[in-house]
This record gives structure tokens, C-alpha cells and sequence, in this order.
């Protein structure tokens, strides 16, 4: 079985449990980095074009009105292909309830019939939100399994959650 993680992140300033605080690595990135290092599997990083503000409220604002208004935004790159590929850990922050549009943009870019995605949410208490079932609507084709919700302020101490989520489906 062949799995790719691909995921969106976003470093600059973030939300921490009640205050801001500037980090170098999103928190999904370093999560995402986590499996890699667990699994061996393939890495992408979704990247917008045009990224969304360093500053958080301007961020989340600008990510309300791109969900608001249905915006796919543009990205840097898409992988070659995914039909090599039977499962996706797909990581993503929690935006307004869900996946970012730039999640939905890159979802939107491939057949994903017959593959199983294993969502992968970083938040500071928001959960998965409605992104599963966003995603079973989303990709009609495709097994989403249940997903891990991580909490971003503990993302760097979340090697244990990760590993028992990763056992737990089969990807270890």
C-alpha cells in the first residue's frame, strides 16, 4: 500500500490557547513531518500563491471570505499524479469549521474514487469541525476514515496520539 500525506500549513503569527505567538513551521506542517518520519510516505505541502496574511485576524478574515464566497485559491503546485497512491492522510487546519479552500482547490484536482483519506486536524479546540463530512461530500468516491483531531499548542509533544491513530488504521 502506497500512502501520500499531503497537507496545508501555515506558519507566521497563530492562535496558541488564548494569545498569538509567531512560529517558523505551521503546526500541521509539523505534524505531517511527524508521520513522515513514522510511515516513510510520500510528503506534499498544499501552498497557496497568494498566502494569506502573517497576521492572524487579517488571516482568518481573508480565510471567511474565500470559504463565504466559495474561492478556490491558486496553488504553487500539484503532484504529478496521485494514481499511485490507495490512501491520502490529508492534515489540515481547522477554518471555519473546516479544511481550508486551498485544501478544497487541491481535492478538486484529482480523482480520488477508490482511495481512502485519513483527515488529520489541527485546532486549538474547534476539533474536526464538519471537515469529515465536508470531505464524504467532497470526494463522493473515495473512504474517509476517521479522523485524528491534534491540538496545535501540543503538536510537538503529539508523537504518541499520532502513532496510536496511525496504528489504529493500518498505516504503520
Amino acid at each position: 500500500m502506497s500512502t501520500l500525506i499531503a497537507y496545508f500549513s501555515r506558519a507566521d503569527e497563530n492562535y496558541f490557547g488564548g494569545s498569538m505567538r509567531y512560529i517558523d513551521k505551521g503546526n500541521t506542517e509539523v505534524a505531517a513531518e511527524k508521520i513522515q518520519a513514522m510511515t516513510g510516505a510520500d510528503l506534499f505541502k498544499i501552498e497557496m500563491k497568494h498566502p494569506y496574511a502573517k497576521e492572524y485576524m487579517t488571516c482568518i478574515n481573508q480565510a471567511k471570505d474565500d470559504k463565504n464566497n466559495g474561492v478556490r485559491p491558486e496553488l504553487v503546485s500539484f503532484p504529478e499524479s496521485i494514481d499511485s497512491y490507495d490512501s491520502v492522510i490529508l492534515a489540515y487546519p481547522n477554518y471555519w469549521g473546516t479544511y481550508p479552500m486551498a485544501v478544497l482547490t487541491f481535492l478538486e484536482h484529482f480523482d480520488f474514487t477508490g482511495k481512502t483519506i485519513y483527515p488529520l486536524c489541527t485546532n486549538e479546540g474547534s476539533g474536526m469541525g464538519s471537515s469529515e463530512r465536508d470531505l464524504k461530500k467532497t470526494l463522493a468516491g473515495a473512504k474517509i476514515a476517521a479522523g485524528l483531531s491534534v491540538s496545535g499548542s501540543s503538536v510537538n509533544s503529539c508523537d504518541s496520539q499520532l502513532r496510536r491513530w496511525l496504528e489504529a488504521n493500518q498505516l504503520l
